[in-house]
């Protein structure tokens, strides 16, 4: 990356950014949503033993979003960090550990084809023991995905934080990063955050369609970036 533009750096940005979201929407609002029927065990064990091909496409898809999350953030720490290292990095590391999270709570998504598999080893449990176990994983994948948007939430806080304090993005990108990126702080309280998923998921939407579209097509001002960076070279404090 090193060796990239700074424009071409934003446009990969926004191209990884794009296809994290369209990963996600697709994974979870198109495959794994239509999976899950709401507090009733049965019926989403028998989802899932009728369309394994399903779980196992949208695992893959989340495996996919998270790879291009993770390294949306290395770009976006390149980006960013002439405005200030040191935050930067913060924001990458919570962007890290969010993704880390969440790729670890998608092994729950999947863990249920092994549950309702019918393998022998699992005979010593009834089989409304397994729909049990199965739909309990399967809200285990959710926490823990509710519990990586803390830490996505706070990452991109400070994400649009740097970008407001740039002098190469627009102003107007920072403030959106950190109205959507506070939103996703209500999952704090599980309950809370889950009632407000609707709203919350719109409004980063709306944020997130306004930061790619101008970061593929606009880019940034390179000569402003190229001052700053030259700046940060010469300050001790960044």
């Amino acid at each position: 990356m090193t060796d990239m533009s700074p424009r071409t750096m934003a446009r990969w940005s926004g191209a990884l950014f794009l296809a994290t979201i369209v990963g996600g929407v697709v994974a979870q609002g198109v495959l794994a949503d239509r999976l899950v029927v709401t507090g009733d065990a049965a019926a989403t064990a028998r989802n899932i033993v009728a369309n394994p091909s399903v779980v196992r496409a949208a695992f893959t898809i989340f495996m996919l979003e998270m790879a291009c999350q993770t390294a949306t953030t290395a770009v976006m720490y390149e980006l960013l960090k002439p405005v200030d290292r040191g935050l930067a990095r913060m924001a990458a590391a919570f962007g890290y550990v969010g993704s880390g999270i969440k790729i670890l709570s998608r092994l729950f998504f999947y863990a249920p084809l092994f549950v309702l598999g019918g393998s022998s080893y699992l005979a010593a449990f009834s089989q409304k023991q397994l729909e049990t176990i199965a739909y309990l994983l399967i809200r285990i994948n959710s926490q823990g995905a509710g519990m990586a948007c803390i830490f996505l939430g706070l990452s991109t806080m400070l994400t649009g934080w740097l970008m407001l304090r740039s002098t190469f993005l627009p102003r107007a990108l920072g403030v959106l990063g950190l109205v959507g990126g506070a939103g996703w702080l209500a999952f704090i309280y599980p309950p809370l955050g889950g009632s407000l998923f609707v709203p919350i998921a719109l409004v980063a939407l709306l944020g997130c369609a306004v930061t790619i579209g101008w970061l593929l097509v606009r880019g940034v001002d390179e000569r402003r970036w190229h001052a700053m960076a030259a700046a940060s070279a010469s300050s001790v404090w960044r």
